[in-house]
């Protein structure tokens, strides 16, 4: 028994929660079912694990040349406020837990393969439980198990025994999982021309309804690749002049508002990409943090075609021997280079004025709780719903979906850090304001009853989609008509 677990406890830490490493693994397995030679195994290995880390590395750059302006903006003005951000969220999650449960200490982890083994039962069960896909984003499937684990000892019978809150926990973020991505199939086909994964990130609800209600806000032919500019703006249809124009602007203002003195100080930027060095130009400094993200941005979309590429084919080996009819749910960032380029920086800066404008509400309205916006969900989040809208409702769409998401994960964001009586942060990218806020008062006031239907509500999801699709056979292979 020692010998399994010890077996498992190294699948969790060194591929579970490596997904440069799992989604290596699953291109190694799905190669092998399709009975490729070695060398195409082995290569589609390398370029699914390399691809993977590739889009590792602009995504952490982009939040590492971000998140350090957070901790001099609250130095410069003396801000204490939450962060949302689901780095800040885990952290503060952990503290949390470790304070006033140190007896559940480390059992999101084990949470973390339950909920695994669930969702890939869940898939297994495909015929009855009507579930495609398989959720393999493992940092992010870590971030969610601590929050979730949160919301779950909010119920005082689960803090009786460590092991019934892991099992419990361990069931709900695997039906969270599982049906969260089922709910992106559609939408994913229909931005990707039937790419054959989904998401599996931080905004499969949200994406879910941005699918659905875009097209009643705008018209799809006009969207941002058909925006007719003026002839000296047409610059801006290339990403690389946009995204770094567009930094240029909003990185200067900031960062000449917090000036060369806190910039260069080693005391308050501590750690990531924007401490001055010594005897560089201040304005030259503005200039290469802008075109910096600009590089991140460049590098993140290349790492994001050469591991879909390889998932894609290698999964079909998985999807007709192991697990028919199942769908990878990726990283969100995997979308980006699908729908329209502008669309990702389109949605960054919607959801930022959304976010801006909220948090000046919490000051003018006094709330007792004040949010700093995050990166990661005003990137992210914004971007993807941006990129699906622009494709069922053009520009209007996006436009107004994103700058709705940004007021949502702000306004809901500083209610979850009441709730939880969170210190220093709260998750709060959009499927965790919404859904999860609501669930978390379930949680709370009706206890384990309502854990149950929660439950009952995602086994219910799965099987309205498949009652409103128009072929049943289709529903299995996402056909996106359905």
């Amino acid at each position: 028994m020692d010998i399994l677990l010890n077996i498992l406890n190294w699948f969790s830490q060194n591929i579970l929660q490596k997904p440069a490493f799992f989604v290596g693994l699953i291109v190694l397995i799905g190669y092998s079912l399709l009975k490729k030679p070695w060398h195409d195994v082995f290569a589609g290995f390398v370029k699914a694990t390399v691809g993977y880390m590739i889009l590792d590395v602009a995504a952490g750059g982009l939040v590492s040349t971000f998140r350090p302006i957070l901790t001099a903006l609250n130095y410069k003005f003396n801000i204490g406020a939450a962060v949302i951000d689901p780095y800040f969220g885990l952290t503060a999650a952990n503290e949390k837990i470790a304070s006033e449960f140190p007896e559940f200490i480390g059992i999101a982890t084990s949470a973390l393969l339950i909920g695994f083994f669930v969702n890939v039962l869940l898939v297994a069960l495909r015929k009855i439980t009507k579930v495609r896909t398989l959720f393999i984003t493992g940092h992010i499937m870590v971030q969610q198990a601590a929050t979730i684990t949160l919301m779950v000892l909010l119920i005082p019978s689960v803090q009786k025994s460590p092991l019934m809150a892991t099992l419990t926990i361990g069931v709900l973020c695997g039906l969270y999982w599982a049906v969260s991505s089922n709910l992106t199939v559609e939408p994913t086909q229909r931005l990707t021309n039937n790419g054959g994964f989904a998401i599996g990130h931080q905004q499969q609800f949200a994406i879910w309804f941005t699918d659905k209600i875009a097209p009643k806000l705008g018209k799809k032919e006009q969207n941002l690749d058909n925006i007719k500019l003026p002839t000296f703006l047409n610059i801006f249809h290339d990403t690389i002049v946009a995204s770094a124009t567009l930094m240029l602007i909003f990185f200067g203002v900031i960062l000449f508002i917090l000036g060369p003195d806190i910039l260069s100080n080693s005391k308050v930027i501590t750690s990531g990409n924007l401490y001055i060095p010594a005897k560089q130009s201040f304005f030259m400094f503005v200039i290469q943090t802008a075109f910096t993200f600009s590089v991140y941005l460049f590098i993140l979309m290349q790492g994001v075609r050469m591991f879909v590429s390889e998932l894609t084919n290698a999964f079909q080996g998985i999807s007709n021997k192991l697990l028919p009819g199942s769908f990878p749910a990726v990283d969100v960032a995997a979308s980006f280079g699908f729908g329209s380029p502008n669309a990702v920086l389109f949605g960054f800066v919607s959801g930022l004025i959304g976010q801006l404008i909220t948090i000046v509400l919490l000051i003018t309205f006094k709330s007792p709780i004040l949010i700093i916006t995050g990166f990661v969900p005003v990137f992210f989040d914004n971007a993807a719903i941006a990129v699906f809208a622009d494709k069922r409702g053009g520009w209007k769409a996006a436009l107004i979906l994103s700058f709705i998401s940004g007021i949502i994960q702000v306004s809901v964001g500083a209610i979850a850090v009441g709730l939880l009586s969170l210190s220093g942060g709260y998750h709060g990218n959009i499927d965790l304001a919404v859904p999860w806020v609501p669930f978390a008062y379930i949680f709370k006031h009706f206890e384990i009853f309502g854990y149950i239907l929660v439950c009952l509500l995602f086994l219910l999801i799965p099987q309205l989609q498949y009652r409103r699709a128009k072929n049943k056979e289709a529903y299995y292979l996402g056909n996106s008509n359905n």
